[in-house]
């Protein structure tokens, strides 16, 4: 079992239940309101560099 998932893979399988970029943007929204530091933890579980991580925050508060 492969123990990372890229973030190609998780929009996929978002895209597969029926989100679309403003639903995702919502998850995001919702995610980083809810638990930052789980937010943080999960942009960086996918592997995103600190920057991008900074712009998803950013755009998500």
């Amino acid at each position: 079992m492969k123990s990372h998932v890229t973030v190609e893979e998780w929009v996929a399988r978002f895209r597969a239940i029926g989100l679309d970029d403003a639903a995702m943007e919502k998850w995001h929204t919702s995610f980083e309101r809810e638990n930052p530091e789980g937010h943080q933890s999960f942009l960086e579980w996918l592997g995103l560099s600190p920057e991008r991580i900074g712009e998803i925050r950013d755009n998500s508060k």
